[in-house]
């Protein structure tokens, strides 16, 4: 982890570079430049020392080497990956606007800080026996930052946000013991790897696209991709830690596409501050509404409530 911490400081020093300049010129946001890149660098350090815990603890390192797993888990972990990054380069984007940096400056930063996140997550991926480091994944990373960057500086206002939503699988008895060997027995932890159990979002804001309607500014609808019934990343086989094999091959995974309304509580007017955070921090969770499905199998459902 010492090497780790120590490429977190040298990512946001380089970074820290990129406005050492102006912030020498501009001393009225100097002081609050270098408070935000030390806590960007408190937190990011934190993260991965939790994250390593959660992750990679449980399995030995190995010299650095790529993996391709673009056709594992039902492309999820690639959501996954759009969707953290976009809310990294999001939030860290509202830090730097704090210090009074122009607002493509801060977007700019925002995004390299997202970006730089995720990549040394994926380094850490490219030293595990477990994993290795994924193109795919880097790509995914690259569309989250992009997908935040380019509404920001075209329309100043996230119009299409990434969301996440998080139901608990129900796994058949015979396969819990799989289930947290995967997936984990704590809830933060399986929010973070349970895929049968995340859908990820595309919200559309309809009163940007269509400002002349009457719909409230808060209405959004919203399309979203789940897969489940897999418990390994290509096929449902795998070795106990007894040496049996488990062949659940007969469980077919099931893609699954949704529509359904949501909301942006950023669009709401509040002078207060403390709900102005909160709305921010919503802002990456898909909220609970009737839904419709179509699935891999070609059927359609509707849900009365779906999150």
């Amino acid at each position: 982890m010492y090497k780790l911490s120590l490429a977190v400081v040298l990512l946001f020093a380089g970074i820290s570079q990129l406005e050492a300049q102006d912030s020498i010129s501009n001393p009225s946001y100097g002081k609050k430049f270098i408070v935000i890149a030390g806590t960007h660098v408190v937190l990011w350090s934190g993260a991965y020392v939790l994250l390593n815990e959660a992750w990679y603890a449980d399995y030995p390192r190995r010299s650095f080497h790529f993996f391709n797993d673009n056709s594992e888990w039902s492309q999820m972990d690639k959501a996954g990956h759009v969707w953290t990054t976009y809310h990294v380069s999001r939030l860290s984007t509202e830090m730097w606007k704090w210090t009074g940096l122009p607002l493509k400056k801060s977007v700019l930063l925002g995004s390299l800080s997202g970006m730089a996140y995720q990549s040394i997550i994926e380094i850490q991926d490219g030293f595990s026996t477990e994993w290795g480091f994924s193109w795919g994944d880097m790509a995914s990373n690259g569309v989250g930052a992009a997908a935040f960057a380019v509404q920001e500086l075209t329309w100043k206002e996230q119009r299409i946000q990434v969301k996440l939503s998080y139901w608990e699988h129900d796994y058949p008895a015979e396969l819990l013991p799989r289930k947290q060997q995967l997936f984990g027995k704590g809830l933060s932890e399986r929010i973070l790897k349970d895929y049968n159990s995340q859908t990820y979002w595309l919200s559309v804001n309809l009163k940007s696209f269509m400002t002349q309607s009457q719909l409230p500014r808060w209405l959004n609808v919203s399309l979203g991709y789940s897969s489940d019934l897999m418990v390994g990343g290509r096929e449902n086989l795998w070795v106990d830690k007894n040496g049996t094999l488990q062949d659940y091959g007969n469980v077919q995974r099931i893609r699954r596409f949704y529509l359904a309304p949501d909301l942006d509580l950023t669009k709401i007017k509040t002078r207060s501050k403390l709900i102005r955070g909160l709305f921010f921090a919503l802002g990456s969770v898909k909220f609970p509404a009737p839904a419709l499905e179509l699935n891999s199998k070609g059927k359609i459902r509707f849900h009365g409530i779906y999150f």
